[in-house]
């Protein structure tokens, strides 16, 4: 059997959605994307959707958000089945209702948890145990309705928010196949999800990358990790600069002071006081291995801060 869809996303996920429904046996009638954004978030990930539909000889329909015309035009085409990835504003009932099986939702995180924008990156930074790829049925509010099919990928020590990224993606042609399949032959059991535990993050901005010295050094490594190339790394100020941390290690021992105090070489690297209770001596210190600075120069910390003395900050003063 064929099942009649349109699809709705937007960047590397839509992409990769795009291309896995082409490969398969489903018609795609119309692809639904966002034209091209200046984001930091929305400019990375960025294969483009409406390249590949226009490639396929697929008709594409462009909005920043529904609209009458596109309802009307979905209306027209009666599609067994809608099928949204990385879709990044509301739709509304008259339209996600409009296909005889609905709209398929696949979002990156195990819902119910992670609702929302960045998931991954924002589980990374959470410390959650593992990340995933879920395949829901869309309800009225947003990433919330009942579960057909999961996958979960560990967070270890050593994840960074790309690999994490790049791992979910190359879920998404089993997932959704998996999901077309249940709906098809009406196998599909929807799960409800247990809203209690929803979580529910908001679009990253750019102070959302600004390092926090009060807290501790672990979780200022995972938050290292988490921004990674190519996403906007995090950073910090130095008398007047600004630092993009690129790589950073737990130091092996405790040092105490004020958060944020360039202290002493360890290893390869230089220190950085942290955590709330560094004053009496309880912490570890944030080692920092290697940084950026705004002209795009990488710099091996010990190259950049020669010797200790003065302080990292949450402001260029």
């Amino acid at each position: 059997m064929t099942v009649r869809v349109v699809m709705l996303g937007y960047q590397t996920w839509g992409h990769k959605t795009l291309e896995a429904l082409v490969k398969s046996r489903h018609q795609v009638e119309l692809v639904v994307t966002h034209p091209p954004s200046e984001h930091a978030y929305e400019s990375i990930w960025a294969d483009s959707v409406e390249d590949l539909a226009r490639s396929e000889g697929i008709d594409v329909h462009l909005a920043k958000r529904p609209t009458d015309e596109l309802i009307a035009a979905v209306r027209d085409i009666a599609p067994d089945v809608m099928v949204a990835n990385n879709w990044r504003t509301w739709l509304p009932p008259e339209l996600f209702t409009i296909p005889e099986h609905g709209t398929l939702n696949l979002h990156d995180s195990l819902l119910p948890e992670f609702t929302g924008f960045s998931p991954v990156i924002w589980a990374l930074i959470s410390g959650a145990s593992q990340t995933g790829l879920t395949a829901h049925m869309m309800d009225d509010d947003l990433d919330t309705g009942g579960i057909i099919t999961q996958r979960a990928v560990p967070i270890t020590d050593t994840s960074t928010g790309t690999g994490l990224v790049q791992a979910t993606i190359d879920l998404i042609p089993e997932v959704l196949v998996e999901a077309l399949d249940a709906i098809e032959f009406g196998t599909a059991e929807l799960t409800p999800q247990d809203l209690s535990r929803r979580t529910f993050f908001h679009k990253r901005a750019d102070i959302d990358s600004l390092v926090d010295w009060t807290k501790p050094a672990g979780e200022i490594e995972r938050f290292i990790r988490a921004l990674q190339d190519p996403y906007p790394n995090a950073y910090t100020w130095f008398r007047g600069d600004r630092l993009r941390i690129t790589a950073a290690h737990l130091s092996r021992s405790i040092y105490g002071g004020t958060p944020g105090r360039v202290f002493i070489a360890e290893d390869d690297g230089m220190v950085i006081v942290a955590g709330s209770e560094a004053y009496r001596g309880g912490s570890h210190g944030l080692v920092i291995d290697r940084l950026r600075t705004d002209d795009g120069v990488e710099h091996a910390a010990l190259d950049y801060f020669t010797r200790g003395g003065g302080y990292l900050t949450n402001t260029p003063a």
